[in-house]
């Protein structure tokens, strides 16, 4: 049978037990609701025995429900626990839309989204992921992380992952692709298409090798993580400077040590001076802009009234200087 008119045959047997009863017994069930209190004991055979009819018509009626209304009741029931599964069965397989707002959108699978992910979720206990993939199930099994299936260049996947909504979008290399070019080129088509869809939106995109960047020229990409010259930097400076790994690795994980946080711009600050002055005191080190490193050259010069600026510090300082941020 179509299940809405099992629900709503489900409705209309109740109601008109309910009154059925009342009419029926109206000593025994001295109001509607303890009529219909009587029905749901009854046709969900829980029973509690504080109700029940005496009367041989009531009795009767009684013997209908025992019938006719367990039967319906007990299929409404499984069809609801069969719809639930069929939804958690449809959400693992990633063809649910996600509806929520402000999550950060993830491209691709690998090790490295598997890291980024719990680091995400580390970071933030609020924060929720949308990761786009290829897979046959999700391979994360936590309720923050939703799991569509797809490819990004897809514009029914990207209206699924509700990415118009979305804070910002993290494109992957695509490992299973061993030529770099054309790694580069899938992410190309991804941020391409992301573009067109949903317009101004902060994109991050990783690039095998450098001089791919040039390629990406025509898309609104915000900013590249260079994936191969990342890892030979960091091994080179490991080599030079024993502990520089270490150093660095710590930096970029929010799981050890003091983390790289990004922090509003105050009012009262004029120069970059007062901002590292100030930040000192709190516990904080402040190490750069959105522009450069080189904070101890231009120590002397004016901040812009609004930006961001990039400090070293441990979870608890940095909830402290960013609750003027939350002030504002």
């Amino acid at each position: 049978m179509n299940n809405w008119f099992l629900f709503f045959a489900s409705i209309m047997l109740i109601g008109a037990s309910t009154v059925l009863m009342k009419l029926l017994e109206p000593e025994t069930f001295p109001s509607l609701f303890d009529s219909f209190w009587w029905v749901m004991t009854t046709v969900t055979t829980v029973g509690y025995g504080d109700f029940y009819p005496v009367s041989v018509a009531g009795r009767i009626y009684a013997i209908f429900l025992y019938f006719f209304g367990i039967g319906l009741i007990g299929v409404v029931i499984g069809k609801l626990v069969e719809s639930l599964s069929f939804f958690r069965l449809l959400k693992e397989e990633g063809k649910m839309q996600y509806l929520g707002v402000n999550h950060i959108v993830m491209i691709g699978w690998s090790g490295k989204v598997q890291h980024a992910i719990a680091e995400l979720l580390d970071s933030d206990n609020r924060i929720e992921i949308v990761l786009i993939a290829s897979l046959e199930k999700t391979p994360v099994n936590t309720e923050r992380v939703h799991y569509i299936k797809g490819e990004p260049a897809d514009e029914e996947v990207l209206q699924k992952a509700n990415v118009k909504k979305c804070r910002s979008i993290i494109i992957f290399v695509d490992e299973t692709i061993k030529e770099p070019k054309l790694a580069d080129a899938k992410s190309l088509m991804a941020a391409t298409a992301i573009s067109k869809y949903a317009g101004d939106l902060h994109i991050t995109v990783e690039v095998l090798e450098e001089k791919h960047i040039e390629l990406f020229r025509h898309v609104s990409v915000d900013e590249f993580v260079v994936s191969d010259e990342t890892i030979s930097h960091l091994a080179v400076q490991a080599a030079l400077s024993a502990g520089a790994s270490k150093l660095f690795s710590q930096m970029l994980s929010r799981s050890v040590g003091d983390d790289v946080c990004q922090i509003p711009i105050r009012p009262e600050w004029k120069t970059y001076r007062d901002a590292f002055n100030y930040l000192a005191e709190q516990g904080a080190t402040l190490i750069g802009d959105k522009e450069s490193l080189n904070i101890a050259s231009k120590l002397d010069e004016s901040l812009p009234e609004k930006g961001e600026l990039f400090v070293i510090c441990n979870d608890a300082c940095y909830e402290q200087l960013v609750k003027y941020k939350h002030r504002s």
